[in-house]
């Protein structure tokens, strides 16, 4: 072990002890960001920088999971991304299947799919799938994979969904409109019964959500970070956790 890694490691240490294990998130949300400028700096493919990013997300997992976060959503493909030339796209649903059964293979967490599946290739759609179910019962940390999401969107099929149950049950629309609040919405989101994101994470720079998660992030705190994804470190998660646990939470007061 050379001296920057001593360093680094006496660093990571020293972040650690400054955050209070009271405050930890329950549910951290990230938008990984940066993973074409971080190829596009090292001279490499969109589709290599796509692969680099995969690479760190079970490692990043597992930061949570160390600290005793409960859930984590990874944005890895916005509703957007789906216009993307054909070419990278089918690379990028390649990478994001090969990661999701990595994951799921590791029989450590509960691997579940949010977003519009219905808009992906049957077969991205179908390892989704399998991978919720193979790893239903498994008794750890839940990893919200987010393909095809959008907020808007994901807002949109709820009320859908909430039309659909009302009617069925043979609610008329002026009956509803008597009762409607914001928990008929909540129980038709992709994250029912998941407590609501307490921190947002994005990477690159950007200081904007991009329409992620719309509705659960009304009291979130939000957190940018200036690495590219491929490059964000176990110190950087660290820093965020700090921050966060340094705010005073006011949920909208």
């Amino acid at each position: 072990m050379g001296i920057r890694d001593l360093v680094y490691g006496a660093y990571a240490k020293q972040l650690s002890a400054q955050i209070d294990v009271d405050r930890i998130p329950r549910h951290v949300g990230v938008v990984l960001d940066g993973n074409r400028r971080w190829a596009s700096e090292q001279g490499s493919s969109s589709q290599q920088g796509h692969q680099a990013g995969a690479a760190k997300i079970e490692e990043f997992v597992g930061w949570c999971e160390e600290v005793g976060v409960e859930v984590v959503t990874l944005w890895l493909l916005s509703t957007d991304n789906l216009t993307r030339p054909p070419e990278e796209l089918a690379s990028l649903l390649t990478i994001i299947t090969d990661t999701v059964n990595e994951l799921a293979a590791t029989r450590r967490w509960h691997v579940h799919p949010v977003g519009a599946l219905d808009l992906l290739p049957d077969e991205t759609a179908r390892a989704l799938k399998e991978a919720d179910a193979a790893t239903r019962d498994v008794d750890g940390l839940t990893v919200n994979v987010a393909v095809g999401y959008g907020g808007r969107r994901e807002l949109v099929d709820a009320v859908r969904a909430l039309l659909a149950e009302q009617a069925a049950l043979g609610t008329s629309i002026d009956d509803l409109a008597q009762v409607l609040d914001a928990e008929h919405i909540a129980e038709h989101l992709d994250t029912k019964g998941q407590p609501d994101p307490d921190l947002l994470i994005r990477t690159s720079g950007e200081q904007r959500l991009s329409g992620f998660m719309l509705w659960q992030s009304a009291h979130s705190e939000f957190y940018f970070c200036e690495a590219y994804w491929p490059d964000f470190r176990k110190v950087d998660f660290l820093r965020a956790l700090r921050n966060y646990a340094q705010r005073e939470r006011r949920f909208g007061g």
